[in-house]
């Protein structure tokens, strides 16, 4: 997993930290201990985090649906690919081809990310 995704979900793991049902799993049995957040944890959240949150999400999305200009996105590594072929480099070729089709897992992964972030500002941030 690379790392900026790796970023994206612990950030919504302590987003969704403070929901009531969430908690740490238990080794032998997977039940969940409900976590409780201060009224000032949950103000914090809604304030600074899940912005934060937000905007990289957004950001990242932009940026893998982006062109074959936007560096990163899945039609530049496609493009990539066809250049390193182009050039005999079958190998290169190969690992980006991998990485562009990787790109709509990670898409869905950012979507799951919103949405728990959604669900936090709805449930506890007042925002619908």
């Amino acid at each position: 997993m690379n790392t900026w995704i790796r970023r994206i979900a612990v950030a919504a793991l302590v987003a969704g930290a403070g929901l009531a049902t969430t908690g740490v799993a238990s080794a032998q049995d997977k039940t969940y201990a409900p976590v409780t957040l201060s009224p000032e944890q949950v103000q914090k959240i809604c304030e600074q985090r899940l912005p934060r949150v937000e905007d990289r999400v957004t950001r990242l999305t932009t940026r893998i649906n982006g062109g074959a200009d936007v560096i990163g996105s899945t039609a530049w590594l496609k493009a990539q690919a066809q250049k390193a072929r182009d050039a005999g480099d079958t190998a290169r070729a190969e690992r980006l081809e991998k990485r562009a089709e990787r790109r709509g897992e990670q898409l869905a992964r950012l979507g799951k990310v919103q949405e728990r972030v959604d669900k936090f500002q709805a449930d506890h941030c007042g925002v619908k």
